[in-house]
């Protein structure tokens, strides 16, 4: 059903009416069927890792800026592991305690969104003010993460430590981003701008990861020639293995009416675009091996 002049209006008074938005029951329906085949790896593993109830907030990114505090000029997110920072190493994630199950001490993290007509806890501090992130932090109502197979052939487990990113933090400018912002109720309509959900429906942001890994390099200079995604058929290119594929799905309950913005670069202008997210697989080698069994054997599994 379209929204009533009426409430469209007060929607953009109210919210990010600057262009960078898109009334969710305006957005075109999603087409994403990709043919399987009889070696498809049809099963999934669900992973349920709160949705970062102790507030584990910080401006760090061990993955593209290590050893670097503030090195991300905006804040992040996390679920799993506890003690992410700059300075976490493999030795140190393995050694940390972890709000997922089954001793998944991976890291799964993403910029925080903010209601910007208020003022945040950060509002002097890097990552926040300082970096042009104002407003309040809005913690998620729910975070999902899954993990599936291929549609066209078995998977292989992870490697231990594997560093992977999904979406651009410089898409502004450089045109690379995978935003996928959408509505509950609404989830086979995505946008890269910000949605405008009807009232009481929450505001999704939707992290799919590469799922071909090289083989060999658990990361690499550029953060992503080791992990790509596969062709639209859903093949890898050659020299490339199918891995389990994650999806991190996180909402949030916004206030009706509230302005609200992703954290981003300053340069970036917290534009819808730049939205993205990043996992270290830090999970005990059995745990990943049944992920890859679960997947290749067709199963539901958690």
């Amino acid at each position: 059903m379209r929204w009533s002049p009426l409430l469209l209006v007060l929607v953009l008074a109210t919210g990010c009416a600057d262009g960078r938005t898109a009334a969710i029951d305006e957005v075109p329906v999603a087409v994403e069927s990709v043919a399987t085949t009889p070696d498809a790896s049809t099963g999934t593993f669900r992973v349920d890792c709160g949705r970062n109830e102790p507030r584990h907030l910080n401006a760090d990114n061990m993955v593209i800026a290590p050893g670097q505090p503030a090195g991300a000029h905006h804040t992040h997110e996390y679920v799993g592991n506890l003690s992410t920072h700059a300075g976490s190493t493999d030795d140190s994630l393995a050694a940390a305690a972890t709000t997922c199950p089954a001793q998944d001490r991976s890291t799964y993290y993403w910029p925080v969104l903010r209601l910007t007509d208020r003022t945040g806890h950060d509002a002097h501090a890097p990552g926040g003010g300082p970096h042009g992130n104002t407003g309040e932090v809005l913690p998620p109502a729910r975070v999902e993460i899954t993990f599936t197979g291929s549609p066209v052939s078995q998977v292989v487990p992870m490697p231990g430590f594997l560093r992977m990113i999904t979406g651009d933090p410089a898409a502004l400018t450089s045109g690379r981003g995978r935003a996928r912002w959408s509505c509950a109720g609404f989830e086979d309509r995505h946008t890269d701008r910000y949605p405008q959900c009807p009232p009481g429906r929450e505001v999704l942001r939707t992290f799919d990861f590469p799922s071909c890994w090289d083989g060999r390099n658990t990361d690499s200079p550029s953060h992503r020639a080791h992990a790509e995604f596969p062709g639209s058929n859903g093949v890898c290119r050659p020299g490339t293995f199918p891995v389990p594929k994650l999806r991190v799905r996180v909402a949030y309950a916004v206030p009706a009416g509230r302005p609200f913005a992703v954290d981003s670069f300053p340069e970036q202008g917290r534009d819808p675009r730049t939205d993205h997210a990043m996992f270290v697989n830090a999970m005990p080698a059995g745990l990943m091996e049944r992920v890859a069994t679960c997947l290749n054997t067709g199963e539901t599994c958690s």
